[in-house]
């Protein structure tokens, strides 16, 4: 974990990041060309990142149309270059076998959401139309709201989730890299679902995994919540304190081909809070103490990306590769 201190307070130019979650969102992951004329189109493109978003967004203002777009570590040093935010680094797998949080291939995260699907089309379609063939989506996940906000697996996902001005305290970069400031880091990671093994479990046997009760969502009495459940092994604490994440974790599935599945993203102004998640997930706390999710659930990509403010993404596109940054930070 970081040991940075929270600054008292941030006034940030970021993206979207502590929207509230919304009913729809679409998450592409692509790849950029090797060209350089590839690279002069992703830069240019930044510039109208927030222009299209604007435009669509007017036509249903009420359903909260928002994007936001990171960049991977390969993509950061091959399209802008330069200074290096201080926590982009490539994905940090942990585990083996089965229980692997592996790494994939992804230049550019789009994290389009609304509470209309009609509208996240349409954003994706216009900023994939501008990228032209400058890039290659290497994955496509159409989410939606399940119920009350479950996961697919059946319970509410993202309760611990900060809120209001704690989340931007947890998710938005301040004065430990002030170049980067306002911007944030987003983990992703695409889960499938052994369904029919998990509904096989008694609710009981699923309540001791998660650590919560499934109807009501209350959390499970330290005295009999398994020290391998879900929310043991991904709360984390320094200092007496705990340190949180944002969530926006989307269900998405194919009945019809017996695909049921997770989007995992979060949030944080560091990647090292949900690295550590993770191992303790995927490895355990201790080692082979890890979370019985896992029986049930497969990673099947893995992704760490920086999200710049939007004054800087905007900005980007006149940064030459190892030329400074002159993006705005937050105040």
């Amino acid at each position: 974990m970081s040991d940075t201190p929270i600054p008292a307070a941030i006034t940030p130019d970021s993206q979207a990041v502590s929207t509230q979650v919304k009913r729809s969102a679409i998450f592409i992951v692509a790849t950029i060309g090797p060209d350089a004329a590839s690279r002069d189109t992703v830069r240019a493109w930044c510039a109208d990142v927030g222009n299209l978003v604007r435009a669509v967004a007017k036509r249903i203002p009420d359903a909260g149309l928002s994007c936001i777009c990171g960049f991977g570590s390969d993509a950061w040093d091959a399209v802008f270059g330069g200074t290096r935010p201080a926590g982009l680094h490539p994905f940090r797998e942990f585990g083996a076998g089965e229980r692997h949080a592996k790494a994939t291939p992804g230049d550019i995260l789009l994290h389009i959401r609304a509470d209309q699907m009609d509208l996240c089309f349409e954003l994706a379609t216009h900023l994939m139309k501008r990228l032209g063939s400058t890039v290659t989506a290497v994955d496509e996940v159409h989410g939606f709201r399940y119920f009350d906000q479950r996961s697919m697996v059946g319970f509410v996902d993202g309760t611990e989730n900060p809120s209001g001005r704690e989340a931007v305290l947890f998710t938005v970069i301040g004065e430990e890299d002030p170049e980067f400031s306002g911007g944030s880091y987003a983990l992703i990671q695409k889960y499938l679902h052994d369904m029919t093994g998990w509904n096989k479990l008694p609710v009981e046997m699923q309540e001791r995994i998660i650590g919560r009760t499934k109807l009501d969502n209350i959390e499970l009495d330290e005295s009999v919540k398994p020290s391998s459940s879900h929310s043991s092994l991904t709360t984390l604490e320094e200092n007496g304190e705990e340190i949180k994440i944002l969530r926006d974790n989307m269900p998405f599935g194919r009945p019809g081909s017996g695909e049921f599945g997770t989007f995992f993203i979060g949030y944080a102004r560091s990647p090292a809070p949900i690295e550590q998640m993770l191992e303790n997930m995927f490895v355990g706390r201790p080692p082979g103490n890890y979370d019985r999710l896992l029986d049930f659930s497969r990673a099947v990509t893995g992704g760490l990306f920086f999200v710049p403010s939007e004054a800087m993404l905007e900005d980007l596109a006149d940064r030459q590769p190892g030329a400074p940054s002159s993006a705005k930070t937050a105040s």
